[in-house]
């Protein structure tokens, strides 16, 4: 019995130390359904349009989000203001053309043009080089024996088999992306792509948004073709290419064939932001917390519908402006945290992890001064694959097993003194085939070594679907979730001692 009535002192004065002055349940109980619904009503509303990175909608997003950290006397994150901008980037194509010989082919029908290609060209060569599957990595180099620099490169992609503890296992078909890194690390001018699905549907002439400058890192060209006019520049040699790769051994070899193309485009700059207040510590000043949410979400598509994610990730985002509003009112009745509190509201987060990306590199704070990054995203609604009997007392953690060994001790700790959540460690491992660890924004922090915590509520038949509405929301549930982050986050803040970084990034 000793040992036990030890255990809880230790418990107590532990907690004692967590919450100095003051009692963190009296300031969870401010994140409520009422206030999560009602902010949500207004983040996932219609007149946000969707949200998507670089628009009127994701703007708006922004104030309102800005607005609500300036209400509750938050300080400005970022150079005196709410708000840190980055870049990001949309091609125009003006003029696209190609022709093999006489042959003028025409565009969608014969070619499509990739819109991050690099260059505004127009010249005309005398060779195309074929390089099978054109992958150049240290699985597989099918430029090893060719010459590709200052060459018109024709790959055909496909998907190589490898060996497998001696047995042929057949791989995955890589991305266009990976292909050409591979013609542009062996110096290529161009690349062209057989594609089996044409003719395309007619494109707009705007091509998506994109956040690193192409101009900066050139890509090679990148023309997408038909099997029609990869058989005009590899004659009967294209059906013996595609019988050797289905052994996995195409051959390279040059076709000597007029090839002329020329591409015109514009770039426009535009901008996104991340949304960043700080709620000053107390006696740690000089180390934080950061809390992070993604606000951005689809848009407007196909035709004018509306996605309006309300989960993903409205329910994050409402979810730190509630946390903020508790840690806010907690120093203005004297128990201020620590340790700095950070609140990100981050942007391009569906678009590629930018805002975070951007953040990491250039952060508001010190990340070797910052001891946890504790990420939102997607705790409104109940995962779909889930049929055991707590399913409205759950959360999904993930990374508590990565980076510091004090994430699983807080988090278990925190959670067994309050809500009692079933903490599911279901996508903690990073092979999980949903590969979720590597989807939200904490991994850019964790890439940093910052240890992290990300909270997810799992996926459901609205995920990027226009269905994703405020009404379909487990208001009660994303309480208690936002609740138990609360609650961690007010140790974490105020712990003596910065979360140690002693596990290594895998």
């Amino acid at each position: 019995m000793k040992y036990l009535n030890f255990w809880l002192l230790l418990c107590a004065s532990l907690s004692a130390r967590a919450q100095p002055g003051g009692d963190s349940s009296e300031y969870a109980l401010l994140i409520d359904t009422a206030g999560l619904k009602t902010n949500l009503l207004i983040v996932a509303g219609s007149e946000m349009q969707g949200r998507m990175t670089a628009t009127a909608g994701q703007r708006k997003a922004a104030a309102y989000i800005e607005s609500k950290f300036k209400t509750l006397g938050l300080l400005p994150g970022w150079n005196n203001t709410f708000q840190q901008p980055f870049p990001v980037y949309q091609d125009s194509i003006i003029k696209a053309s190609l022709s093999i010989g006489d042959r003028a082919l025409r565009r969608d029908t014969d070619f499509v043009v990739s819109d991050n290609s690099s260059f505004n060209v127009a010249f005309t060569a005398s060779e195309v080089l074929y390089v099978g599957y054109g992958l150049s990595d240290s699985l597989r180099d099918d430029y090893a024996s060719v010459n590709a620099r200052g060459k018109i490169v024709l790959v055909t992609p496909g998907a190589p088999t490898k060996l497998i503890k001696g047995k042929k296992v057949k791989g995955t078909v890589p991305s266009f992306r990976t292909l050409q890194s591979a013609a542009q690390k062996n110096g290529a001018i161009a690349l062209f792509i057989v594609d089996t699905g044409f003719p395309w549907a007619t494109r707009p002439s705007k091509g998506p948004i994109y956040f690193n400058d192409n101009r900066n890192n050139p890509i090679p060209n990148t023309f997408f073709i038909s099997d029609s006019v990869a058989r005009l520049i590899m004659g009967g040699d294209y059906a013996v290419a595609r019988k050797m790769m289905k052994k996995g051994v195409p051959l390279p070899n040059s076709y000597f064939k007029t090839v002329s193309l020329e591409l015109q485009k514009n770039t426009d700059r535009m901008e996104s932001s991340n949304v960043i207040a700080m709620l000053e510590g107390s006696d740690k000043k000089e180390e934080a917390i950061i809390i992070t949410a993604h606000y951005d979400h689809l848009g407007i598509r196909e035709d004018s519908i509306l996605y309006p994610g309300a989960d993903d990730d409205g329910s994050g985002t409402v979810s730190l402006i509630e946390i903020a509003e508790a840690f806010s009112k907690a120093a203005k009745e004297g128990h201020r945290p620590a340790r700095n509190i950070i609140f990100m509201a981050v942007s391009g987060e569906e678009e590629g992890l930018w805002g975070s990306s951007w953040y990491s590199d250039n952060p508001a704070f010190p990340l070797d001064k910052t001891s946890v990054d504790l990420n939102i995203d997607m705790i409104g609604r109940i995962d779909s694959g889930r049929n055991q009997a707590d399913t409205t007392n759950y959360v999904f953690v993930i990374g508590d097993d990565k980076l510091s060994s004090d994430l699983k001790p807080i988090s278990e700790g925190v959670n067994g003194q309050h809500d009692k959540l079933t903490l599911d460690y279901k996508y903690n491992d990073p092979k999980d085939p949903a590969r979720i660890y590597y989807r939200s924004d904490h991994y850019n922090f964790a890439k940093k070594g910052v240890p992290v915590l990300f909270y997810f509520g799992g996926l459901h038949a609205d995920y990027h679907r226009p269905g994703d509405t405020p009404d379909k929301i487990n208001y009660p549930l994303l309480a208690k979730r936002a609740r138990f982050i609360f609650y961690t986050a007010w140790v974490m803040a105020n712990r003596q001692e910065m979360l140690k970084r002693d596990i290594p990034l895998n």
